[in-house]
């Protein structure tokens, strides 16, 4: 932040010097006509993104940087996390170090000490040891306390002893038309035909949770990319806009006309950048319909099902689904934002083109 901090006392010692700016009374109306048009605004939306990226984003570095951001009351701050910053923590993310530590904190979320103690307490450990605790069980602490685990569960009997058919059925079910790609692949790694009953009880104790939290986490990442990218741009093309009809309302006779064709055009480009994000949007909010409605779907069965391989699957089905309808209202929400944008650029652009027409706000 080192970049951001040099630019704040830059600002600082500029306002210490020239003391405040006043808006000259000819263009304080021309700057009230265009804040009371605009509805749409990037500022609150990029601040929501970067407090959803501080609480949600699965990798440590990135969840850090996008706190500090947020806790700072200069948009300025968190249009430079969005623009610069969201790259150089995921590239620290992607470090061994951080990678690790995710690693374990996941391991924990999914692993539970009911279905799987020893992997549970030996990522535990891990996370409150140092990275090279991390890194040894990444590297093969894991893969030992699962194989503890699976020896234990084969020395009770009682959960393969509880499969019956239908829970071969159902996996192999999942395997085929799980809305998830984690949990589809994990489904058929458990349903293959070289699996074994042990495999099936692994997969039912945290396979399906692991691959949950996976799915629900790729969406989150995309969206969350996707969404900083599109509002970098369209914060800029807005800018453009916004001072391209402030000049067109100070000038006048012909070249007001042209100004008014320039700053139409402006906004007509704001109006276009909406198109990708409206659409991508559209289909998240299904997606997020779709997994909601799936695991509702897997909560009834597994409440109907008795038998200890299904306990598990009660315990995560709940949080998941509800997980799943946070997503969906996110998405309609970052939607509302962008259709409320469109509206802002075909009324800027209509304002320049026919006055006359233009929507009051």
């Amino acid at each position: 932040m080192t970049r951001l901090r040099v630019l704040l006392c830059g600002a600082l010692a500029a306002t210490a010097i020239t003391g405040p700016f006043e808006v000259p009374a000819a263009l304080a109306s021309t700057s009230d006509t265009l804040a009371a048009a605009a509805v749409a605004d990037p500022a609150a939306t990029a601040r929501k993104l970067v407090r959803r990226l501080a609480g949600k984003d699965p990798r440590a570095a990135v969840r850090a940087d996008a706190w500090v951001a947020w806790a700072d009351e200069n948009d300025d701050v968190v249009y430079e996390f969005l623009d610069f910053g969201l790259a150089a923590a995921e590239q620290r993310a992607a470090e061994t170090a951080s990678a690790d530590a995710d690693f374990c904190r996941r391991v924990v979320l999914t692993y539970t000490v009911a279905y799987a103690p020893e992997v549970n307490a030996a990522a535990q450990r891990a996370l409150l040891g140092t990275d090279s605790d991390r890194e040894l069980f990444v590297r093969s602490g894991f893969a030992a306390a699962e194989q503890r685990d699976r020896l234990a569960r084969e020395a009770d009997g009682s959960q393969q002893e509880a499969l019956v058919e239908a829970d071969r059925q159902y996996v192999r079910t999942l395997a085929a038309h799980d809305p998830g790609t984690q949990v589809r692949a994990a489904a058929a790694w458990a349903t293959r035909s070289a699996a074994t009953d042990a495999d099936l009880v692994e997969f039912f104790a945290y396979g399906w949770a692991t691959g949950a939290e996976l799915d629900l986490e790729a969406h989150r990442l995309r969206d969350a990319e996707q969404e900083a990218r599109w509002l970098a741009t369209v914060r800029r093309l807005l800018t453009d806009a916004q001072e391209a009809e402030r000049a067109a309302l100070e000038a006048s006779g012909e070249i007001e006309v042209q100004l008014r064709e320039a700053a139409a055009r402006a906004w007509q480009r704001v109006g276009e950048q909406t198109g990708a994000p409206r659409v991508a949007w559209a289909d998240a909010a299904q997606v997020a319909r779709d997994q909601a409605a799936n695991w509702a779907a897997v909560a009834a069965a597994a409440q109907a099902t008795t038998g200890p391989n299904w306990q598990a699957v009660r315990d995560a089905a709940d949080p998941t689904r509800a997980a799943w309808a946070a997503e969906q209202d996110w998405a309609a929400e970052q939607a509302s934002f962008w259709n409320a944008l469109l509206a802002d650029a075909v009324d800027g652009e209509t304002r320049m083109r026919n006055p006359q027409f233009a929507t009051i706000r």
